[in-house]
């Protein structure tokens, strides 16, 4: 595993200690981190503070060339309205730790000429299926099945 998907799943542990949905992700451009957070949905009492979007505000205002050059790595596989802020930013390249507990919008970004990889890390599996089964109800609040 590389120090980027390290990163994101530390911002996933910082949000589990935190009490939160453990999701975390980093803005990587040019082999540097410009921007890291994790989901906090709870925390904040936010419907829009997944992991991704974390990430995209902490690391501010890029121009549109920084994120064309950006590869975004996130614990878990991006729901719509995340993937909507990759489109939507031009951002090239996702890179998954996860996508056995929940199945985002692959399909929208790979249609869109998005290059996603899926790692199938067993760390970020067992990050979520935990959440899941000690949290259920928090998960099914947001983007989790009933």
């Amino acid at each position: 595993m590389n120090e980027f998907m390290r990163a994101a799943i530390d911002e996933a542990l910082v949000g589990a200690g935190e009490g939160g949905i453990p999701i975390g992700s980093v803005l990587v451009v040019d082999d540097l981190i410009v921007g890291r957070g994790h989901n906090q949905r709870i925390q904040k009492g936010s419907p829009v503070l997944h992991g991704e979007m974390d990430a995209l505000e902490n690391a501010g205002r890029l121009t549109a060339d920084q994120y064309r050059r950006a590869t975004i790595y996130t614990t878990l596989s991006p729901c719509h309205m995340c993937s909507g802020a990759i489109l939507l930013y031009a951002i090239p390249h996702v890179i998954v730790g996860e996508n056995r507990t929940f199945m985002g919008a692959e399909d929208l970004l790979t249609g869109h000429g998005v290059r996603v990889e899926v790692l199938d890390l067993q760390e970020c599996i067992d990050l979520m299926e935990t959440f899941i089964k000690t949290h259920p109800s928090l998960w099914n609040e947001d983007i989790g099945e009933l």
